[in-house]
């Protein structure tokens, strides 16, 4: 482990990332190693990561997904395709742990960093490609963006079998998928080296992640030879399945279980009583039938009738709230899940830590950089420590 970093808290105290990922998919992992206290150098080119211009911020170039996803890192700027540039990343590597990317394969061996590269400098290194697609399959350096891995894995296939329509779910799954697949690979391969010495390896792909996300419940009886049924989760695509309608607004509630059906037709519906309805299986395969006479049912009362009903009745439920009412919740901040800090930008209050340890917590642990903020620091506590060797 890098000494640079020892005296922070977290799991990953002491963990040097050098970080040349961008946009969400490969940020989002090096975000959440910085949040649990590794020392994160996010390398970026003369143009700078492109989610610092996509979206709004009270500075130019800090707009909020960026500002987001890289929190907490220091930053550097190199020119690549300049010797020198090259030189100084090369430096980084020698006192690195971890070397993350999210180049095309062609594109890192160019510049000369890939794993055969990075490893003569640092034979112990944990070395991640992020890719779209693995380069062990015929689509290698195929490019890939999240609307075209959600489209190739099924998911506009499967809101289409809900909606009738084909549609991409309103968040950006497979980049946020993929980087915490990329993120547990990379604390796997860290474990095994603090274990045997040993560095490797490691690919991490948007599609092949996404894939094994989606039939965890579609493959279903797809799987089975002769395949039982199709390759969805019937539950799931169901068009009734979604938020129901009350008197004035809409709840979200999940009359499923055996336990759950009983307490709800027991206090709203006892002509439900019947062996039509009587067990999960029964329901289960008469789904839609089910989710449209609670439908139905669910219109006779206020939202608020209806959470302090099912709530009584312990039924899981919730009102149905927007993403600018997360900031408001009640359970978010008893915990103190939002964290503000002070950065160059003003008061910012980002998303705070999700888990929890008793001995290392995490934390956010700044602002995130300018382009090329840290290059001084960075570089020349670097090559002060080259001078002090010679």
């Amino acid at each position: 482990m890098n000494a640079a970093s020892a005296g922070a808290q977290g799991p990953l105290a002491g963990v040097r990332v050098i970080d040349l990922t961008s946009v969400v998919f490969g940020p989002y992992a090096t975000q959440i190693m910085a949040d649990m206290g590794a020392e994160v150098i996010k390398v970026e080119s003369p143009e700078g990561d492109n989610t610092r211009w996509i979206t709004t911020g009270p500075e130019e170039g800090m707009g909020g997904i960026y500002v987001n996803v890289n929190r907490g890192k220091k930053g550097v700027m190199l020119d690549l395709r300049r010797d020198e540039d090259k030189a100084a990343l090369r430096a980084l590597v020698a006192t690195a742990d971890v070397f993350i990317h999210s180049m095309r394969g062609k594109a890192i061996a160019k510049l000369g960093f890939d794993y055969e590269a990075v490893r003569a400098i640092r034979p112990d290194i944990v070395y991640t490609n992020c890719y779209g697609y693995s380069r062990r399959g015929p689509e290698a350096d195929k490019p890939a963006y999240d609307d075209t891995i959600q489209a190739e894995c099924g998911i506009p296939y499967v809101q289409g079998l809900m909606n009738g329509e084909p549609g991409y779910v309103a968040t950006i799954m497979a980049d946020k998928v993929a980087g915490l697949h990329a993120l547990y690979a990379t604390m796997m391969a860290l474990f095994h080296r603090e274990r045997t010495g040993e560095g490797q390896e490691v690919e991490v792909t948007m599609f092949e992640a996404m894939s094994s996300f989606m039939l965890v419940e579609h493959a279903n009886g797809a799987m089975f030879s002769p395949p039982t049924t199709p390759a969805h989760y019937h539950r799931a695509v169901e068009k009734n399945r979604r938020p129901y309608k009350t008197k004035d607004g809409y709840v979200a509630a999940l009359v499923y279980n055996d336990k759950h059906w009983n307490a709800f037709v027991g206090a709203i519906k006892p002509d439900w009583a019947s062996d039509e309805f009587a067990t999960l299986a029964q329901r289960a395969r008469q789904i839609g039938r089910v989710y449209g006479l609670l439908g139905e049912t669910f219109l006779t009362r206020t939202t608020q009738e209806w959470l302090e009903t099912l709530t009584a009745l312990h039924i899981p439920c919730s009102p149905l709230r927007s993403t600018d009412e997360l900031f408001d919740s009640e359970q978010l901040n008893a915990i103190g899940f939002f964290e503000e800090v002070d950065t160059p930008q003003g008061p910012t209050r980002f998303p705070g830590v999700p888990t929890w340890f008793s001995k290392t917590p995490g934390k956010v642990r700044g602002a995130a950089p300018r382009l090329g903020e840290d290059n001084d620091a960075v570089l020349g506590a670097l090559a002060m420590t080259q001078a002090a060797k010679e």
